[in-house]
């Protein structure tokens, strides 16, 4: 067998396999690897890579449009972000590697909305007051309520108590190690889970 063959062999078909895979090689300074052969991580979609280390958030980096020309491209670039470029924490070392897990959400387009249309189970949200914008996922640990959702992103956009702002949300698909694409996504890129 060919070491190029070989090496698609150990590349993860999985989205956030995917995504560990590349994670592990940029912390060992070895080329990325390429995306699964798969339609799943051809077509174009935005996507947040998170990492976690014991649970706990180590890195999460994402994109609310697609800035790259394939969603495989995509999990390759915010692997890479998550682990050496959120401002929250130091670069991911290579002792941290083996106790680092990986999801992947991948967005739907964003849609304006008011505060009573979101649910922080379902929906993420997007607040903007001129150029900060910030943004939350869904369905997280500890964030139960729209007020805690919206806070959260406020905090993280910079926007004060009584400062005017526009509110979009959004849904994911969250693929978590092991997962692998689900068909109807690649037949339908617009139709999403959470």
């Amino acid at each position: 067998m060919s070491e190029e063959r070989a090496d698609a062999a150990r590349v993860p078909r999985a989205p956030a396999g995917y995504a560990h895979a590349c994670v592990e090689s940029c912390v060992l300074g070895r080329p990325l690897p390429a995306p699964p052969d798969h339609p799943f991580f051809a077509r174009r979609a935005a996507c947040f890579v998170t990492l976690k280390k014991h649970g706990e958030l180590r890195g999460c980096i994402g994109t609310l449009e697609p800035a790259a020309p394939d969603l495989g491209a995509e999990i390759a670039r915010n692997a890479r972000s998550a682990a050496f470029h959120d401002p929250r924490f130091h670069r991911v070392r290579a002792d941290e590697l083996p106790h680092l897990t990986c999801s992947v959400d991948v967005l739907s387009p964003s849609q304006p909305c008011v505060l009573v249309d979101l649910d922080p189970a379902v929906y993420g949200v997007i607040v903007l007051a001129g150029v900060r914008r910030g943004v939350l996922l869904p369905d997280l640990q500890g964030v139960d309520t729209v007020e805690q959702q919206v806070a959260i992103a406020l905090q993280t956009a910079g926007i004060g108590p009584g400062e005017a702002f526009t509110v979009e949300r959004f849904t994911v698909t969250r693929y978590r190690e092991g997962e692998p694409p689900r068909d109807a996504e690649v037949d339908e890129p617009s139709a999403q889970s959470s």
